[in-house]
């Protein structure tokens, strides 16, 4: 399953590109050059999804829970 998003890239005045993305606020980065701000951008992504997990983790530590994977995009 692929999930597709919406990757932002602004030049910026200083030069380099900050970048974002469309569907998850909060996910953003910078680079020198857009191959550089595209590689950043999708670190800054893995490693938010990552803090996300961990945090939920942490938060429902002890407590009953029912976890399943959710396919976005694809027909039920």
């Amino acid at each position: 399953m692929h999930m597709k998003l919406t990757a932002v890239y602004r030049p910026v005045p200083e030069g380099g590109f900050v970048a974002s993305v469309k569907e998850i606020p909060g996910a953003l980065s910078q680079g020198e050059t857009l191959e550089e701000a595209r590689a950043n951008l999708l670190d800054a992504v893995n490693l938010l999804i990552e803090t996300a997990s961990i945090m939920a983790e942490e938060e429902m530590a002890g407590e009953p829970v029912i976890y399943e994977p959710l396919l976005i995009g694809e027909a039920a």
